[in-house]
């Protein structure tokens, strides 16, 4: 049975970035990258707004605030270095109307106890200089909010984990993993469809929408521990490119009740289109298509802040999901980064519920794994 030092399970985003940081620092160390699909960022990394998150909403003092506010100037540095597409757009998040303004206020006071210093609070007139066909009568603009190719941030990461000596194991699906001493051996089901095994020292649980499952594995009950998932839907309409440069900024209602979801927003790609999503529907289906007739949810929601769209105007474009550790009607939860060493489980550190701003924090999480090797 082949024995390495690190297994990773997940090439998603933050797998990825564990890979690339974990195999520059551990240099005398063997390690390899489990992902049961035949290329990387399948799921949730490849199916969401590829917002540059600048940590307004997260509580002070949590993971996500403090995780996403390092790693917002982090990523930037990164995709400037390797030219990774990306664009620093700005957020506008809108009051609609007076009885929205207070949670505005809100925003702003949060962002900043959180480390984000360059918030401005604008009057009606100011946003109408920036954005002429968005109704509003305040917002709070957000200029360190970004966006980037989510794509070419992944083939980076995994170029720079190969480059620096990682192995990267596609169709590689892990089926379970059983402590061995103080090691654990992870059983998978190769591209042939045969069974086999590996062993490792240190295991980091990064599987994303599975990544409970992978807990479960490590006989941790994902119910008492709170490590059991809530897979949350989000579908996404395009509008005409005709209409896609009427907006140059994204543009956010005030977020749903407990961040159940920063509400139906308006997002830009690189390359010009207008996107709104996501919804949030919990389900307990992997479905990624995206129902037609939620488009009047899109064009009322939309609308109140948008009116020059009509009901026609919007397409089906995409869906996600995401991997929440809140039941519905929950509160906030944290993500959950844990060396579940005081289960028993010396060498196993488990990532959960990373769900956003996980693509802005990538770099950060793996940083902090990083630090809890040893």
């Amino acid at each position: 049975m082949e024995q390495v030092d690190i297994v990773v399970i997940g090439a998603g985003v933050v797998g990825l970035a564990i890979a690339a940081e974990l195999s520059k620092q551990f240099v005398d160390r063997s390690f390899v990258l489990l992902e049961r699909h035949n290329k990387f960022g399948q799921e949730t990394s490849s199916r969401n707004s590829e917002v540059i998150h600048a940590g307004i909403y997260y509580p002070t003092g949590s993971l996500k605030a403090n995780l996403c506010v390092a790693g917002n100037q982090r990523l930037y540095r990164f995709c400037q270095e390797w030219n990774i597409p990306h664009q620093r757009i700005g957020k506008l998040i809108i009051a609609r109307n007076g009885q929205e303004i207070p949670v505005l206020a809100s925003l702003l006071k949060q962002g900043q106890k959180n480390g984000v210093n360059d918030l401005e609070l604008l009057t009606k007139d100011e946003i109408s200089k920036l954005e002429p066909h968005i109704q509003a009568v305040a917002a709070v603009l957000s200029p360190s909010t970004g966006i980037i190719d989510s794509h070419q941030l992944m083939l980076r990461l995994e170029w720079l984990a190969l480059e620096q000596g990682a192995m990267i194991a596609y169709q590689h699906d892990v089926l379970g993993i059983d402590p061995k001493g103080n090691s654990y051996e992870v059983t998978y089901r190769n591209p042939a469809g045969r069974l086999e095994a590996i062993r490792c020292q240190w295991l980091i649980n990064c599987a994303g929408l599975h990544s409970d499952l992978i807990a479960s594995y490590l006989g941790i009950d994902i119910d008492k521990s709170g490590y059991r998932l809530y897979p949350c839907k989000g579908e996404y309409f395009s509008v005409s490119n005709s209409k896609a440069g009427l907006v140059s900024h994204l543009i956010y209602p005030p977020p749903l009740k407990e961040l159940k979801g920063l509400g139906i927003h308006a997002t830009k790609s690189l390359d010009g289109r207008l996107r709104f999503g996501p919804n949030a529907i919990y389900t307990e289906t992997l479905n990624y298509d995206v129902d037609e007739t939620h488009g009047q949810e899109f064009y009322d929601a939309v609308t109140t802040y948008m009116s020059f769209l009509d009901s026609e105007d919007f397409l089906p474009d995409m869906a996600g999901i995401r991997p929440k550790i809140q039941a519905p009607g929950d509160p906030f939860r944290d993500f959950i980064v844990c060396h579940e060493a005081e289960r028993g489980l010396e060498g196993v550190i488990n990532l959960i519920g990373i769900e956003s701003p996980g693509l802005t924090s990538s770099l950060t999480l793996a940083e902090m794994v990083k630090n809890m090797i040893y």
